[in-house]
């Protein structure tokens, strides 16, 4: 019993959030880890793959939200406009499910912690706070477009 437990840890949630940080702070391109007869590989910078050579018993989790991941503010030309940039490469949503509101809209108010986005990257959907107060002037994406690191999202004009 003790095995089976040991054989499908390769697969948990949690170890996989921890291996895609850990790549994203060592700046890894991917991971490959075996362990018995099953396999689990992580790419990042192309299409994403999740590969294995057993599949494991139990039901697959609904994707997890990661923690907010912290976003880049810059200027814009002029003292009264920021950009919000992605801090990760992905695909941008504008709401938290596809039956909900929009997390922010034009004339919006956000503080630095207000939740503006998701970025989804190898199934992980991370929440992305504006990172600066004021107010959504024009969002620059659509929702479901890929977007990269330093891309531009939203045009917010300052308090």
């Amino acid at each position: 019993m003790a095995k089976a437990k040991e054989e499908t840890s390769v697969f948990d949630v949690n170890k996989v959030r921890e291996l895609i940080e850990l790549m994203e702070q060592h700046d890894l391109n991917e991971v490959d880890l075996k362990q018995s007869d099953q396999r689990i590989r992580l790419r990042r910078g192309g299409q994403p793959v999740l590969q294995s050579a057993a599949v494991p018993a139990s039901p697959v989790a609904a994707p997890a939200v990661a923690a907010a991941v912290p976003v880049a503010a810059e200027k814009m030309g002029d003292d009264n406009h920021d950009l919000i940039l992605s801090p990760t490469i992905g695909t941008y949503y504008s709401r938290p499910k596809p039956d909900a509101k929009d997390f922010v809209k034009v004339g919006d108010k956000v503080t630095p912690d207000t939740i503006i986005c998701l970025v989804e990257a190898m199934k992980m959907f991370n929440e992305i706070p504006a990172g600066v107060s004021g107010t959504i002037v024009e969002i620059l994406v659509n929702s479901e477009d890929p977007v990269h690191v330093d891309m531009p999202l939203f045009k917010i004009s300052k308090n």
